[in-house]
């Protein structure tokens, strides 16, 4: 990828990603796509623990790393991370991927399901298709947004979902980044994109839309090298109607870049 400009939207991991592509010789244009924003009320929290002394869960479904330490800090602040792992240890737990794994096994948390890779809903499913869920409490620890198809497979088998909200995604408050990416998209001054996050693709186009320039957006996308790091950011990408170039396999920052790099050379 030496001498290539390419666009990197990720956020949170996204002067990590920016010095990976520099360091293989890439211009990189960082356009972050996706803030995380705080979204746990602490009163909710303590509500929900005293609800799980009283009706206890079958099942527990944690998604994200940052949501699980997000959910125990908050625990901590109300002196209840004791309470919680003692009505966790009485529940089957289930988790996402490796992030919310290791997030666990810090408070060492017994895991009994873990959805294998790529860490994809239809994953987390399969990891828990031989449980009984009629008239069964859920509780799903939520990432970015609700996770519209988990929670409706769980109450298609008769689960009672309790969401619990940790943070949401949102716009970055500085766009202008975003803007000048659609600009430099449409003159053509980019080699590729690197999208990690199906959310991303979502505010891309808002942003391109309130310009007036959504069809302008897709098509010059399409003419350009656009790498996912997995089936979550695909789907959106295809949704989007984008031609995804390249999907890393396994889902990892890693195996992005080095596909990428495979691709542009």
């Amino acid at each position: 990828m030496r001498g290539k400009h390419i666009a990197i939207l990720e956020s949170r991991l996204g002067r990590q990603l920016v010095d990976l592509v520099a360091q293989r010789g890439a211009v990189a244009f960082h356009a972050p796509a996706l803030a995380e924003l705080p979204d746990l009320d602490p009163q909710a929290i303590a509500a929900l623990v005293r609800s799980l002394e009283a009706e206890p869960a079958k099942l527990a479904v944690f998604q994200t790393g940052v949501g699980t330490r997000a959910l125990f800090a908050a625990t901590d602040s109300l002196g209840l991370t004791k309470s919680f792992l003692g009505l966790v240890e009485k529940t089957i737990v289930a988790v996402r991927g490796p992030k919310p794994t290791a997030a666990l096994r810090a408070r060492s948390v017994r895991i009994d399901r873990s959805a294998a890779d790529p860490f994809t809903t239809n994953e987390v499913l399969a990891s828990i298709k031989d449980l009984s869920l009629r008239d069964e409490r859920v509780i799903v620890q939520r990432y970015g947004i609700a996770n519209v198809e988990l929670d409706r497979a769980l109450e298609a088998r008769g689960a009672s979902v309790v969401e619990i909200p940790t943070y949401r995604w949102a716009l970055p408050a500085d766009t202008a980044p975003l803007a000048a990416l659609v600009e430099s998209l449409e003159r053509g001054e980019l080699h590729a994109v690197v999208l990690t996050n199906g959310e991303q693709v979502r505010n891309l186009f808002a942003v391109a839309e309130r310009l007036g320039r959504g069809a302008s957006l897709r098509a010059a996308l399409n003419r350009t090298l656009v790498a996912s790091i997995g089936p979550v950011a695909s789907a959106a990408l295809r949704e989007a109607g984008i031609a995804v170039g390249l999907e890393a396999s396994p889902p990892k920052l890693g195996a992005l870049i080095t596909s990428l790099d495979q691709a542009l050379s």
